[in-house]
């Protein structure tokens, strides 16, 4: 890419986890879901929202089951292709959920952001640089 525009798009913590990572917003919402701090209506929206996303998205962990494995990708995060318009955009409801538990997160855009160890027509699981 020679513009330097951004081709993929990760929703993340601000703040990271005790291995050093910065956790995505699902999985933050899920810590949140699991833990009970969600109202009714927001777990109804979580649970809304994760049913659209593995109705409509792959979940890279079906197709291979190790991807996310630490010892054979450390740190391999998940980043969102900038031409998957509607997952990005139904990403506002989880920020909006994290940010009425005071999680704060952050998006972060780059043309390449790791070794790719997954790839499908919406994302990609890279190990980064």
């Amino acid at each position: 890419m020679t513009d330097g525009a951004a081709l993929f798009v990760r929703f993340q913590g601000a703040e990271r986890d005790p291995r050093g990572h910065f956790p995505g917003v699902f999985a933050l919402a899920n810590r949140l879901a699991r833990s009970g701090r969600l109202d009714a209506a927001q777990y109804r929206f979580w649970r809304a929202g994760n049913d659209w996303y593995d109705a409509h998205v792959t979940d890279p962990s079906q197709v291979d089951p190790r991807v996310y494995d630490p010892d054979v990708h450390p740190g391999a995060t998940a980043w969102f292709k900038t031409t998957s318009a509607e997952p990005v955009a139904r990403v506002t409801g989880y920020l909006e959920l994290l940010a009425s538990h005071g999680v704060p997160c952050r998006r972060v855009e780059s043309p390449s952001p790791g070794r790719v160890v997954y790839e499908d027509a919406d994302q990609i699981v890279v190990v980064p640089w």
